[in-house]
């Protein structure tokens, strides 16, 4: 415990008796055990990262049921160090997310805790298709289309990701990406952008880091909503 926290419930007077300094450091020593003990026992019953990257992002994947209520913040919220456990890199951008789009955030989030996966998996997902559709739900866009390139995560039917029905399904393809995702050593330490490019293989792999910090924020609203 803090000594200056513990020292202001003493009384303020500078004669006090033997006996109730004694009674007071006593009762004092078994609040500081107690505070240190508590933790300690919290430790223990927590879940072990231990090992390669792989087996930390395995844990983190069931849930993280042991830090669910460390990890939120106020109002439930989850907290910003498990939704951007290293910063966001560079400049950011935003866009208006209402109608279509905040659906889609939506079903890109239950389709993550579906799959088992935390908030920092969300994060990236919603991120990557901030930048691939601005959240919207494409199909053939013509002249104008990416190949054959459909969705939200702007997958390819002729690269495997599916047929044109299924990847235009906002769950099918956000279950798609996290697949791709859970394949990526590390991936939860990673920057978006880095985790997001291994999945995508994008002719411009740093554009989706302008994406983080509003797909943060939008994981924080839509978590436990």
């Amino acid at each position: 415990m803090n000594t200056t926290l513990f020292s202001r419930w003493l009384p303020a007077v500078e004669q006090t008796s033997l006996v109730r300094k004694t009674v007071l450091g006593v009762a004092g020593l078994a609040f500081v055990g107690g505070a240190v003990a508590g933790p300690a026992v919290a430790a223990q019953a927590a879940p072990e990262h231990a090992g390669s990257p792989v087996s930390q992002s395995v844990m983190a994947d069931k849930g993280d049921k042991g830090k669910s209520d460390k990890g939120k913040g106020d109002k439930g919220k989850p907290s910003r160090d498990r939704l951007v456990p290293r910063g966001v890199q560079g400049s950011q951008s935003r866009i208006d997310v209402s109608g279509e789009r905040s659906d889609n955030v939506k079903a890109i989030v239950k389709a993550t805790k579906k799959a088992g996966l935390g908030e920092r998996a969300a994060v990236i997902a919603v991120g990557t298709s901030l930048q691939e559709s601005k959240l919207e739900n494409l199909g053939h866009l013509g002249d104008r289309n990416d190949h054959d390139s459909l969705g939200l995560f702007q997958q390819r039917p002729s690269s495997g990701w599916g047929s044109p029905d299924q990847i235009t399904d906002p769950e099918y393809s956000t279950t798609s990406f996290l697949k791709g995702l859970k394949q990526v050593d590390g991936w939860q330490e990673m920057p978006l952008t880095d985790a997001a490019q291994k999945v995508q293989v994008s002719a411009f792999p740093d554009a989706y880091a302008q994406w983080e910090d509003q797909a943060a924020d939008l994981v924080a609203n839509t978590w436990n909503s």
